[in-house]
């Protein structure tokens, strides 16, 4: 969770941003803080730089409701590569292994059902975890191994939307903390091939959809013409399709 300094105007509710690829979460929140001017700034779960789609960002008390929400499911539409695997587990990395096996549509939507419900998955090397008090990316790109312990995750929805060419686009509906670079590799191997996660699109987060999002643009024509308050959500309005306590947040 990034967050912005205190200093500028107080501002409190929400935001539903859609982050564009190639744009880092920090860097996102850093954009709204410039465009709102807004004393604190927090997003709702981090998206890493490739990844685009749904980021909310909270603005001024509603940054103390992240720690209560966080927990909830997740929607991402994926697109699993087969044929390679990268050291990543996405397109920015290099390259590992190749192969030339891949998977017919039927193979891959019985692997696709093998993962419903609870499962034990394996964080990517590339993860913002901390191994000896040292995020694992940092480990991973100085050369060094990095081993991961598994981590319980749920997938509740596994959708396999289209596939044509070695490209499987899969509708996915899972818990907090569930990798889908982790996926798309796990998938490939399940398969008797291997896979990498060639693009990431989060659609639902924190109770918000695709369709309530804006973009960065839109964001800052708000600002300039219509007036921040035509896209700020009220604080309370994440809880809304969240089953938690409220928080506090005077």
């Amino acid at each position: 969770m990034s967050r912005g300094r205190r200093n500028g105007r107080e501002i409190n509710g929400w935001l539903v941003m859609l982050k564009p690829a190639g744009m880092s979460s920090a860097h996102a929140v850093a954009v709204v803080k410039r465009l709102t001017q807004a004393a604190k700034v927090g997003h709702g779960g981090t998206l890493d730089p490739f990844s685009e789609g749904l980021l909310p960002m909270a603005l001024g008390r509603a940054t103390k409701m992240l720690a209560h929400i966080l927990e909830g499911d997740k929607g991402y539409r994926c697109w699993v590569r087969f044929g390679a695997e990268t050291d990543s587990g996405d397109p920015t990395g290099v390259v590992t292994a190749e192969t030339a096996q891949i998977p017919e549509r039927a193979q891959l939507q019985a692997a696709l059902h093998a993962f419903l419900g609870p499962q034990e998955q394996v964080p990517p090397a590339h993860s913002a975890l901390h191994v000896g008090g040292v995020r694992a990316y940092a480990l991973a790109r100085r050369g060094e191994t990095v081993v991961l312990p598994p981590r319980q995750v749920i997938f509740h929805r596994l959708e396999l939307e289209c596939y044509e060419d070695g490209l499987a686009q899969v509708l996915v509906h899972c818990s907090k903390g569930t990798y889908m670079r982790s996926l798309a590799r796990d998938l490939g191997r399940a398969c008797g091939s291997l896979a990498h996660l060639q693009r990431l699109l989060r659609t639902e987060t924190l109770g918000f959809s695709l369709e309530q999002g804006i973009t960065l643009d839109q964001l800052a024509q708000a600002v300039s013409q219509e007036g921040l308050e035509t896209v700020l959500l009220p604080m309370d309005r994440v809880l809304d399709d969240i089953p938690v306590s409220r928080p506090q947040v005077a």
